[in-house]
């Protein structure tokens, strides 16, 4: 079968898209916007300049979706059976809707038949993870391993989990399934399920509500726990709710998942069975999946392993792994992989709760080393999946967090950040040992970026027997151009010499046609000839030895019918008989269609400003107390798919005096969304003129000109209000 071909580069397809007047993800109103945002974009764009009279009334925004103290946005839960039921798509809240789409991936996820689930249960949840535009934090907690993992189920004791849309986003990116969580508990839980549960209207209308949640905030299905006793009437309409809500959520989400933690049995009673058997199997048959309780022996693996029930479906058994060790169980904490290597050796899925006890058991300065020694002595265990998806391919390696902020390789804020919307897609971290004193490893390093919040760190020796050493940083599966960019950055260390090696499928039709060094002195490579700004701006980066240390390196692949298998880097060391040290630090590496390069960058368009609040003293530092400060909603339209974030930046036009020059763009921050919250920003006193000014920086790291940006004004006068 003939290779999938890139035939029209994703820029150009989305420029077809929006001329021709089609719906994409990110030009598309939401239904859930609420009516100053309509009511601005049915504006003439003359007429969509803001107009404020400065009043200091109390905010009205709901606290389920904004900071109390500084309005900024978050991420929530629904604490009762009331609160589902009464959930309406009118009542969603645009800042929660994912904005990544589920990546496709090889193997698909229904041929693998080992899978790992992952449920994040870190202290209650929503902390840091809540705030949807990132915030200032030392030391988070984050996940980064995501290709060796299939599932990830966000898991708190609220009645419904919705998980924080950072999350969502960051899983998608790999490929990896997310789901919220549907719990009851205690006496209260057991009144909860006798009302959802009392008949068919009642269980639809509670499955219909878990659909339209998942469905409009774009994560893809349920863990159902249930953990109080059941009525004989309610345990018996149970396997009818999951099996409805299991069809539904296949319906309306494509891929979408709901799995059953064992702990009801089939007559009601609450005891945890820690395997498939005859008593809970009526639940596991009505849906995808089972989420075994943790106090497992092997013997109840080899029981599973010749159960009736099981034999078509072992892939469809989660075993349960607590990684807090608590009760009677296989491993966990450092001999987790103990558990793993039991489940994996008969056959089953795992579920690994609580892998946040790397973070709250151990020093959380040391938490990247803890994470990597965790999940490194898990590996054995674990299978790679290979996130797919189409052209351009960019990597920086940020995690997510980090002590600075990044940008080209110069530090752009030295506050400690984070933020899992801005993790991009993330390699393989690897430990190997080598013949003799040689060993390679490669991890994330905030000391210092290229661009984010840390860099790959490639390190090792290379032993005297051999004359490089290979670090596989990236599987993937992505079809590539014709012409076909390369950019690598990186800075090594000395007496070793750095290359990249890209590996393709072994597809017949795929074939190597050329390769060109583009050098900064070179002449313009013919597919890329021509006087188009981003050509140039490719071009001159190219080559280039940096004062600080970094290397540019570009290479024009000619290729036919081929996909993009591996990325390795090669690490070689000078002639010698010694035992070579080396460090080799990796700040990006872009894969991209040359024509791409030719197309020219949209605009962002239609910003609309609204929920608009002013107060006299917010913010936080000396000097603020008497200041003006804004808060505030943007919104814009550009394509999701061609944008790595947005910078938002404000300026003064003119005021408060009337000979006040325009005054410069001040940088606000960046958003990984078509909008954003501007929280407790200092302004000038009224009477006052500002602009606010979004910047698009393309995914391979290309701002549009500015007279591309969207731009708002808002126009200010004094009021009352104390």
């Amino acid at each position: 079968m003939e290779n999938e071909r890139v035939d029209v580069s994703l820029r150009s397809r989305q420029r077809e898209e929006s001329e021709g007047g089609a719906d994409n993800a990110d030009g598309k109103l939401l239904k859930t916007e609420n009516d100053s945002l309509g009511s601005c974009l049915d504006k003439p764009m003359e007429l969509r300049n803001v107009y404020e009279v400065v009043t200091y009334e109390p905010s009205q925004l709901s606290a389920n979706y904004y900071d109390t103290d500084t309005t900024e946005p978050i991420s929530y839960s629904l604490k009762s059976l009331d609160e589902l039921l009464s959930w309406k798509r009118s009542n969603a809240h645009p800042f929660n809707v994912a904005t990544v789409p589920l990546a496709s991936r090889q193997p698909l996820l229904n041929n693998c038949q080992r899978r790992t689930l992952v449920s994040h249960d870190m202290k209650g949840g929503y902390l840091e993870d809540r705030f949807v535009q990132g915030t200032e934090a030392e030391t988070p907690y984050a996940f980064y391993h995501w290709q060796y993992i299939d599932i990830f189920n966000y898991f708190s004791h609220h009645t419904v989990t919705i998980p924080p849309v950072v999350w969502t986003n960051a899983a998608h990116k790999h490929g990896v399934l997310v789901l919220g969580t549907f719990i009851t508990e205690w006496t209260d839980g057991g009144i909860m399920c006798e009302l959802f549960l009392a008949g068919e209207e009642s269980y639809r209308t509670a499955a219909d509500k878990l659909v339209q949640i998942a469905h409009c905030y774009g994560f893809d299905g349920w863990l159902i726990n249930i953990e109080n006793p059941l009525s004989e009437n309610a345990v018996k309409n149970t396997p009818l709710f999951l099996r409805y809500l299991t069809d539904q959520m296949h319906e309306r989400v494509a891929g979408s998942m709901v799995l059953w933690y064992d702990s009801v049995l089939e007559d009601g009673g609450l005891k945890w069975q820690n395997e498939l058997n005859d008593s809970n199997r009526i639940f596991f048959q009505a849906c995808d999946g089972i989420f075994t309780n943790y106090n497992w022996t092997e013997r109840s693996l080899e029981w599973m392993v010749s159960y009736p029930a099981a034999q078509a479906r072992r892939g469809d058994i989660y075993v349960g792994v607590d990684v807090f060790s608590r009760g009677e169980v296989v491993g966990g904490k450092w001999e987790t992989n103990k558990a793993m290597e039991l489940i994996r050796k008969h056959g089953f899925s795992a579920a690994v709760f609580a892998p946040g006890w790397v973070y709250e058991a151990n020093d959380t300065k040391d938490f990247r080393l803890n994470q990597d020694k965790f999940w490194g002595l898990l590996s054995d265990f674990l299978y790679v999946h290979r996130p797919s998806s189409h052209l351009p391919f960019v990597s920086s390696f940020c995690q997510g967090f980090g002590k600075n902020l990044f940008w080209k390789g110069k530090l752009e804020s030295s506050t400690p950040w984070f933020n899992l919307n801005a993790q991009e897609v993330q390699p393989l971290y690897l430990d190997e040992k080598l013949e003799g004193a040689g060993w390679l490893k490669t991890r994330g390093c905030p000391v210092e970026a290229w661009n984010g919040g840390c860099s790959l760190l490639v390190e090792g020796v290379i032993p005297s027997t051999l004359s490089k050493v290979c670090a596989r940083i990236f599987s993937l599966h992505i079809p590539l151009a014709s012409s076909t960019l390369v950019s690598f950055i990186y800075k090594p260390s000395d007496r070793v010499t750095v290359g990249l090696e890209l590996k393709t499928t072994d597809a017949a039709l795929c074939s190597f046609e050329g390769i060109q060094d583009i050098a900064y002195t070179s002449v313009q490579p013919k597919a890329l000839e021509g006087d188009h700004q981003l050509v140039r701006r490719f071009t001159e980066n190219c080559g280039v030895w940096r004062p600080d240390g970094w290397t540019v390196r570009c290479f024009l692949l000619e290729l036919r019918g081929c996909a993009l298998r591996d990325v390795c880097v090669n690490v070689s060391r000078e002639a010698g008989d010694e035992d070579t040290p080396f460090t080799c630090r990796i700040g990006e590496i872009m894969v991209m269609d040359a024509e791409s390069l030719t197309v020219s960058p949209l605009s962002a368009e239609n910003i609309c400003m609204y929920d608009v609040l002013w107060r006299r003293g917010a913010g936080h530092g000396p000097g603020t107390e008497d200041k003006l400060h804004l808060s505030s909603t943007l919104r814009w339209q550009y394509p999701a798919q061609l944008v790595r974030h947005f910078r938002v930046h404000w300026r003064r036009l003119r005021g408060p005096e009337a000979h006040t020059p325009p005054g410069p763009l001040n940088l606000i921050g960046r958003s990984y969304f078509s909008i954003f919250r501007v929280s407790e920003l200092a302004v000038p006193e009224a009477p006052c003129v500002l602009e606010l000014v979004v910047e698009p920086v393309s995914l391979e790291g290309f701002t549009v000109p500015q007279s591309q940006w969207g731009r708002r004004i808002l126009s200010y006068a004094s009021g009352g209000g104390v």
